[in-house]
């Protein structure tokens, strides 16, 4: 458990398509004698006592992988790994404190006019073909009962849109927003000129086993109306098993044991894909990243975007208000005087309990939903190579099937025998001195998809339940009232009317339609012709 105080100072401590995976460090074209003397110098030799035994097709396979492995990288990962432990680890000192009031700011709170003058502002960037989003999508449906990339997943919404197309449509509809503004800001009549189409280029990161059936499924629904060149595909990194003593582990004779890298491996991943250099290539200097999972997320919010922008950050976070003080949740706060998210259980009660002297909220209240902003300049330095060795790398301790090299044979271990190691998304925090903190309401923007069918909780039942009543608020937000008509069957309270992201981003453009109207459900809007149709 941590004590709290409060700081000083904040303190910092190949080219690709469509298809491309991270790429190698190595060249693949390195001999047999090459590698094992490379392999000899970095203490991994092991990995080729096999190699004689082999058919010709698994030697060029083993050949395969070595070359394309960064060996002496490993090396110094688990370095870094073991010998500098996180500072949160029992008997190390620690001091927590709330985020500083000057890199924090919340929709709850603020005037609409603030609001208004932060959402013009990103708009004002997205015009400008500044903005990218990240999207973290390497994570299978495997507890809602899928092997299929979760963003593929049908949450059972009327329109039955799956995760991917609910977000693309909001970048379609976002561009379209940008572009009445950028019309807006046109000279008088007979001076105008015409404005660049507007573009939000969509990097979306997969992982090994989601890769090809992410593709697949953008292809095979025409990538839901987005230009398939303003959509890119790079995969996650992955880092060979170890054993305790920084061995790496072979799950057979001809290949080795591998796992992602965490959702922190994106930084590599966009430098070893050549991500970044395409983002340089667009003149895009404004980066929003999220996770697939969330179904409300507003994708490249031009209000997230205005506010980390006018506030001059290099890092941004979303964060929601915590329910509770114990609500298992990381807190964004800072940790020895830099940012950094904090996970629950190593909050002590007492400071998990402690208020805000001004508001009366939780000192300790700004929960983390891997919603971030980043500026290229940012991404560029936490991502390059050199600046690796300062990151922290997380070691998970598993049971790891493995080749038992006293027998030659595949085993399957009783007990822990070797550990992954992965980084989070977060874990570049800490080096940034110019962090904005945004707090968001948690009914509009954070409805998470992780758990099974009928759990109650964080699942297919709640995300769309959270949507549906979302859009219930948008219709009446915009002065129209909602009616649960003889035939609807409401799912935890939530009417079933669903409104397309084309029709309305946030709830925008509806008044002059529902004002003063009513609508009767259940009820899908597709258009805004729908929408007229459906009012009296």
């Amino acid at each position: 458990m941590i004590a709290a105080t409060t700081p000083l100072s904040i303190q910092t401590p190949k080219p690709f398509d469509t298809l491309s995976s991270s790429a190698s460090t190595l060249s693949p074209s390195l001999t047999l004698a090459e590698l094992k003397a490379r392999y000899q110098a970095a203490g991994q030799s092991h990995l080729l006592t096999y190699y004689d035994t082999l058919t010709p097709k698994e030697q060029a396979a083993l050949l395969s992988q070595l070359s394309s492995l960064n060996v002496e990288r490993v090396n110094r990962i688990h370095t870094r790994a073991t010998t500098c432990p996180s500072p949160l680890l029992e008997n190390q000192s620690v001091f927590l404190a709330p985020l500083p009031e000057e890199c924090f700011d919340s929709m709850l709170e603020a005037a609409p006019e603030r609001i208004q003058e932060w959402e013009t502002l990103g708009l004002k960037q997205i015009a400008q073909n500044k903005v990218g989003v990240i999207l973290l999508a390497g994570g299978q449906g495997t507890r809602l009962g899928s092997s299929a990339p979760k963003g593929c997943y049908d949450i059972h919404l009327p329109s039955t849109k799956s995760l991917f197309q609910i977000q693309a449509e909001r970048i379609r509809r976002l561009q379209v927003l940008a572009e009445e503004y950028q019309q807006q800001q046109q000279p008088p009549q007979g001076q105008q000129q015409q404005g660049q189409e507007v573009v939000i280029p969509w990097y979306v990161m997969t992982s090994g086993p989601t890769r090809e059936a992410t593709v697949q499924f953008f292809e095979e629904n025409l990538y839901f109306g987005l230009d398939r060149a303003n959509v890119v595909f790079f995969e996650q990194g992955t880092l060979p098993c170890l054993t305790f003593d920084g061995k790496i582990m072979m799950e057979s004779k001809s290949q080795i044991a591998v796992a992602p890298d965490g959702n922190g491996g994106v930084y590599a991943a966009l430098r070893e894909t050549g991500v970044l250099a395409d983002m340089a290539s667009r003149k895009v200097e404004y980066l929003h990243a999220y996770c697939v999972d969330n179904c409300l997320v507003r994708v490249a919010d031009p209000v997230f975007i205005g506010y980390c922008v006018q506030k001059n950050a290099d890092c941004g976070a979303k964060v929601v208000r915590k329910k509770s003080w114990d609500e298992p949740v990381g807190v964004v706060c800072l940790r020895n005087s830099a940012f950094n998210v904090v996970e629950y259980s190593e909050i002590d009660e007492e400071v998990a309990q402690r208020r805000n002297d001004r508001n009366g909220q939780l000192a300790f209240g700004a929960g983390n939903i891997a919603n971030h902003f980043y500026t290229l300049d940012f991404l560029n330095k936490v991502a390059s190579e050199s600046f690796e060795g300062g990151l922290e790398y997380h070691i998970a301790r598993k049971k790891i099937k493995c080749i038992d090299f006293s027998t030659g044979e595949v085993a399957a271990p009783l007990k822990v025998n070797g550990m992954k190691l992965e980084m989070f998304v977060f874990d570049v925090f800490p080096f940034t001195k110019r962090m904005a903190v945004f707090e968001v309401d948690r009914l509009d923007e954070f409805s998470p998809l992780k758990n099974a069918p009928g759990s109650g909780q964080d699942c297919p039942e709640t995300s769309r339940r959270d949507i549906l009543q979302q859009h219930v608020r948008f219709i009446e937000n915009a002065g129209g009232e909602v009616v649960v008509g003889e035939t609807d069957e409401p799912l935890e309270g939530a009417p079933t009317l669903e409104i397309s992201p084309l029709v309305t981003y946030s709830g925008e453009g509806l008044n002059a339609i529902v004002a003063g109207k009513t609508i009767k459900t259940p009820v899908t809007i597709a258009s805004l012709e729908d929408l007229k149709r459906v009012v009296y």
